[in-house]
């Protein structure tokens, strides 16, 4: 019989010891795996939308949240409505896994496969004629300065790692364009340092929103404004501790 799940994996994950790591849990579960790799950027897109077409019952993206993004969006751009979408956490952020407590099976990964269900909220984002699914989160601005510099860096993994690439992101990415944002009919104009949508706790290691949840029907957002490089050094450990301040002036939170 074939395989029951499809595990598409980014070789290059955990710093590349993925191939290691699935092989033995592979070895644990006997024919119930098939493993599949990714070649570049954009690939596990294909590959997650042939394995949900194929008619795997389960369709998992071992590796890091970039690994889940493209896994999940070929999944969910399948005919099929059918196929359980997973998450194994390899890479150095696991956002989207922690919120979905997978950290925590990762940790025993030998005893047994995940048979829990559920049903989350997926966002879409359209620019244009482009489309995309956003499971974990979106950000906008220094958000995606930190994961620039965080994608440079080879030797480090987890909260050190965007701890790292946040410094050098405000050292070489500091800017505050105005924005027009709108929320529930609410729109304002600002300068905006940074703009984070979550449907997960967790962007880049950092628990923005902490209290957000994958099945709620809404979003959880922080909006950063006129802040400045002081601001942002004071807030680190808030962020990095899900304490950002709920009433300041130039950080607005929301639902």
């Amino acid at each position: 019989m074939p395989a029951a799940t499809c595990v598409i994996y980014n070789p290059a994950a955990g710093r590349g010891r993925a191939e290691r790591l699935l092989a033995e849990v592979r070895a644990a579960h006997g024919g119930e795996i098939e493993l599949r790799a990714s070649r570049e950027p954009g690939h596990a897109v294909e590959l997650g939308r042939n394995a949900a077409t194929e008619g795997f019952a389960r369709v998992v993206a071992a590796g890091g949240d970039g690994t889940v993004h493209e896994v999940a969006n070929g999944v969910l751009q399948s005919d099929r409505r059918d196929t359980v979408f997973g998450v194994w956490p390899i890479g150095s952020a696991n956002d989207y896994a922690y919120s979905l407590g997978m950290d925590v099976w990762w940790k025993r990964r030998g005893e047994r496969l995940p048979t829990e269900v559920m049903e989350v909220d997926v966002g879409r984002v359209t620019a244009g004629d482009r489309e995309r699914f956003v499971l974990c989160c979106l950000g906008v601005g220094f958000n995606g300065m930190v994961t620039v510099e965080a994608r440079k860096t080879q030797w480090l993994a987890g909260m050190p790692l965007y701890a790292l690439a946040f410094l050098k992101a405000m050292v070489r990415h500091f800017a505050t364009p105005t924005m027009t944002v709108r929320f529930d009919g609410r729109e304002v104009v600002t300068p905006t340092l940074a703009l984070s949508v979550l449907n997960a706790q967790r962007e880049g290691n950092f628990p923005l929103r902490p209290a957000a949840r994958l099945d709620d029907g809404a979003f959880d957002y922080m909006h950063a404004t006129r802040l400045r490089r002081g601001h942002l050094l004071r807030y680190l450990p808030a962020m990095a501790t899900g304490r950002l301040p709920e009433n300041h002036r130039l950080i607005k939170l929301g639902r």
